[in-house]
């Protein structure tokens, strides 16, 4: 029997074994993509209790409380953050299969020293012992940076954001490199009822008087080169479903002027908008050398009651099954013909379409540099075992897992480096089974290679860094 937790958590053979202690375990990390608060690394913030660092806005742990029975009120609500840290307490042992089962134990390993398991009768020592060490300077935001050897981390940041707090972490002396991600979501949600307040918020930020479509895609642009003096390396985009509606210049103006007017647009007019100016975007992207990444899938705001009362991004989101392959291959290949197809991962949230993302990434390779299309990786409800390795195989049988840029958190705690650990082992333990079963040679060499590639080289090449 296997011991839970333990130093070869997740390591079922003596080769994996070998690569994770090795090679995986030492490598640095690069976070290429998370939602983390750059002004809490400026401030190189300390957290008050556990409860700030780990339940404010995790909607994985808030999904795991809803659906044990848990009251609103003790996970977005008025209740004090013991209360709620109580209430995760509680659910922590229904979780078992789960990945937040693995991930709050590894947290409070990794980073508090704290071995024992989390339920209702340990949660008050751990929450004295836990809020004690957090206190302390080596567990600041800056700390646990420095601890888990975090050489980058991409921000998410609107096209609108002013980049103060990047600014003045490029003059400070930390050992984590911070980066904006371009993320410019709402300017291709033209059928949003908010839409023109914030090309209001954009017009500020470029210093453009936005009249015309020219203008709006001028700001936009003007953006992106603010961004890259700002060291940004690459752009993020959540798209809900895949489109391609092919447009001119002048019908895309037009469609701009008529939702200035208050009309409302076609379904065709919506994606036309989307498609051109996400293309005119990607063409900049290519000329930065910046990475483009598509989080495409998700099905948002699924419950209206709990919309209208919390706001997006509080737990209520699933996977979309729209189809997207042709539309996918139709917007890449409208970048490919003019040869101006940025480095691009492609993400999705419907494990259904792993194999068609990775088919699809074949189809636009090139010689400028391995692995120019990426299938990503497992995301969101899928970054668990069994997704990241059903994710790792089938890069594996129809690209090259060799050439894959790896892991990312997506996260917006400063406790979640530990999924690279996670992953890690996860893929050191898949190497080491297909040597086990005789599928791949016990080179070590060769399967060094793979496993500081995968962990750390490989994105270190693809993000210019």
């Amino acid at each position: 029997m296997k011991t839970f937790n333990a130093e070869d958590f997740l390591l079922f053979n003596q080769t994996a074994k070998e690569l994770y202690h090795n090679y995986a375990k030492h490598m640095p990390i690069i976070d290429y993509h998370n939602h983390l608060v750059p002004e809490e690394i400026l401030q190189d913030k300390n957290y008050k209790n556990i409860a700030e660092i780990w339940l404010a806005g995790d909607h994985y742990k808030w999904r795991a409380m809803r659906a044990n029975g848990i009251s609103e009120a003790y996970i977005t609500g008025d209740k004090s953050d013991y209360e709620k840290f109580l209430a995760w307490a509680e659910t922590v042992p229904n979780t078992i299969g789960n990945p937040l089962y693995h991930w709050t134990h590894l947290e409070l390993s990794r980073y508090l020293g704290i071995n024992e398991l989390l339920d209702r009768e340990t949660a008050p020592a751990i929450w004295e012992e836990a809020n004690e060490k957090l206190a302390k300077p080596e567990l600041s935001a800056r700390s646990l940076l420095e601890k888990e050897n975090v050489v980058f981390v991409g921000t998410t940041d609107d096209p609108a954001d002013d980049l103060a707090t990047h600014q003045q972490l490029a003059n400070e002396d930390i050992s984590t490199t911070v980066s904006p991600s371009y993320r410019p979501d709402k300017a291709l949600q033209v059928e949003s009822d908010d839409f023109f307040s914030w090309v209001q918020q954009l017009e500020r930020a470029a210093n453009i008087t936005i009249d015309h479509y020219d203008d709006f895609l001028q700001a936009l642009i003007k953006r992106i080169d603010y961004f890259d003096a700002h060291g940004c390396r690459s752009s993020d985009h959540g798209i809900n479903a895949m489109f391609y509606e092919a447009a001119t210049k002048e019908n895309v103006a037009g469609v701009f002027q008529k939702r200035k007017d208050g009309e409302a647009l076609t379904t065709k007019e919506i994606d036309q908008f989307k498609t051109y100016t996400l293309l005119r975007l990607a063409e900049t992207y290519a000329e930065k050398d910046w990475s483009m990444q598509f989080h495409i899938g998700p099905l948002r705001n699924n419950n209206t009651r709990m919309f209208e009362k919390l706001g997006p991004d509080s737990g209520f989101d699933s996977m979309g099954d729209r189809l997207l392959a042709e539309p996918l291959a139709n917007f890449l290949n409208a970048l490919e013909v003019n040869e101006k197809l940025p480095k691009t991962i492609l993400y999705t949230l419907n494990p259904r379409d792993n194999p068609v993302l990775a088919a699809m990434a074949g189809n636009f390779q090139s010689g400028d540099i391995p692995g120019k299309v990426q299938f990503g990786t497992a995301w969101w409800f899928n970054d668990n075992i069994d997704g990241m390795e059903d994710q790792m195989k089938t890069l594996a049988n129809i690209g090259l897992i060799s050439n894959f840029v790896g892991m990312l958190t997506d996260s917006r705690s400063f406790l979640s480096f530990s999924r690279h650990e996670y992953f890690r082992r996860i893929l050191c333990n898949l190497l080491g089974t297909w040597v086990e079963e005789g599928k791949a040679p016990k080179d070590m060499k060769l399967l060094q290679k793979y496993v500081e590639n995968i962990c750390y080289y490989n994105a270190k090449r693809f993000f210019n860094l």
